[in-house]
């Protein structure tokens, strides 16, 4: 299941209301993976998008433990609720195949979102929230989205938050050659931005950032000249650029600091690129004359270009997707079979050896020939019975139905969950034994 909302379904004050910052993602899955419903939870909190990923028995009972927590903390209202999205099932397996390769982000291959969702898998992977499930859709959905980024069919399509605001650069200054560059903040995603417009010629660049430690680190790596809080006002007052990611929780500059500044400018043009969130630049200083505001929504609608100059390429990419969703959801459905037949079987073997043992109280021991007898004939019968469930259960063309005659069988035979079953506890001596047991749902 999937509870989220992004740049498609919510404006940008709403995503700031509900960004998880790194600093509390660790607590945030920890309170979530032991929530009702919940078996396992991945956090994804990014400049677009807040989802969460939730595997779970119990679609509904963790969709309100969701609901809870986004009403206690970060205050959802009712009202709110239709800026949200709710997927399921298969919806989740395409969500997440097609997030990763970029299709879902207007940033068509980016790289940002990959490591976006790299960083929020080892995140619930550090605190036990992310189990076999969601490890398995993980890997292959960054799998097929590493291939296709590869394909340099499709690869010269790809788009990341630095390449855009190089675009909106050139488009406002035609030729980037010395235009001055100042970097607010230090970052990933800052240090990219900042790198590629060297490269396409800008320069010099000037950082600030309240960490000295990181900043000097930063600006060592970009040949940059570090400048204090202090020295701000000089250095918009020089700058053709500025990028801001200072990851500061309230407003860096105000209307009326700008009103100063590009009157102090002369109205010469200022370009602002605001790549934080929550955002760092106040929205009304794009009334400003002279400055030019974008912030991630104007980046993201920029974003659109290069998958429009190249619209087989999304196409492609969308068969490949598909494909992949349905050999994903394939082998999901095999491994579900099994700890059902394995559990089945234990069943069957435990009402076998109680039988026994009460008739054997009765009626006095058997010969060793009569007991080795029984227990082949039981183990065959036992061997026949959960190997037609596990064929019959992966025959099934739909994995809502699969799923209904799964939870049909557990609660007739008062079985294990399919998790207990093939995680619990055993000898080695039990260990062995189960091994020629689980031959059963492998073989069919």
């Amino acid at each position: 299941m999937v509870i989220g909302l992004n740049h498609q379904t919510a404006p940008l004050a709403m995503r700031e209301r509900f960004w998880i910052g790194e600093n509390r993602r660790y607590e945030v899955l920890r309170k979530l993976k032991n929530a009702e419903g919940v078996e396992e939870v991945l956090v994804l909190s990014t400049r677009c998008r807040t989802e969460f990923l939730v595997w779970a028995s119990e679609p509904t009972l963790a969709a309100n433990s969701l609901l809870q927590y986004l009403a206690s903390e970060h205050g959802l209202k009712l009202t709110e609720w239709e800026h949200f999205y709710r997927l399921l099932d298969e919806a989740v397996l395409t969500h997440i195949f097609r997030l990763a390769c970029g299709l879902d982000c207007q940033m068509l291959c980016g790289p940002d979102v990959v490591m976006n969702l790299k960083t929020a898998w080892e995140q619930a992977r550090t605190v036990g929230a992310a189990g076999r499930s969601l490890n398995a859709l993980l890997e292959q959905a960054l799998r097929v989205a590493e291939e296709i980024r590869k394909d340099k069919r499709i690869g010269e399509t790809s788009v990341c938050l630095a390449s855009m605001a190089r675009d909106i650069a050139r488009r406002v200054f035609g030729s980037l050659e010395g235009r001055r560059v100042l970097l607010w903040g230090t970052g990933t995603a800052a240090e990219n931005t900042a790198r590629l417009m060297l490269e396409n010629g800008a320069g010099p660049l000037v950082l600030i950032d309240q960490n000295a430690g990181l900043a000097q680190e930063s600006a060592q790596k970009l040949g940059a000249t570090v400048a204090t809080q202090t020295d701000r006002w000089g250095c918009l007052l020089k700058a053709d650029i500025v990028i801001s990611a200072s990851g500061c929780p309230h407003y860096v500059l105000t209307r009326e600091e700008a009103e100063r500044i590009a009157a102090e400018r002369n109205r010469v043009a200022l370009l602002i690129l605001d790549i934080n969130l929550p955002r760092d630049i106040d929205p009304e200083v794009r009334r400003v004359d002279g400055i030019l505001l974008y912030d991630l929504d104007g980046l993201e609608r920029s974003a659109h270009r290069p998958a429009a100059e190249r619209p087989g390429a999304q196409a492609e990419i969308e068969k490949i997707v598909a494909a992949e969703v349905q050999a994903f959801r394939s082998r999901m459905q095999a491994q579900m079979v099994a700890p059902t037949a394995v559990a089945l079987q234990q069943r069957l073997e435990e009402i076998c050896r109680q039988e026994l043992e009460s008739f054997v109280k009765e009626r006095g021991p058997f010969t060793r020939e009569q007991d080795q007898l029984l227990q082949a004939i039981t183990a065959q019968v036992i061997h026949k019975i959960a190997g037609s469930l596990a064929r019959e259960l992966k025959d099934l063309p739909e994995k809502e139905e699969q799923e209904q005659m799964t939870r049909a069988v557990t609660r007739l035979f008062h079985l294990e969950s399919p998790q207990q079953a093939l995680a619990g506890t055993r000898s080695k001596k039990e260990d062995d034994e189960r091994k020629r047991q689980r031959a059963v749902a492998i073989n069919y």
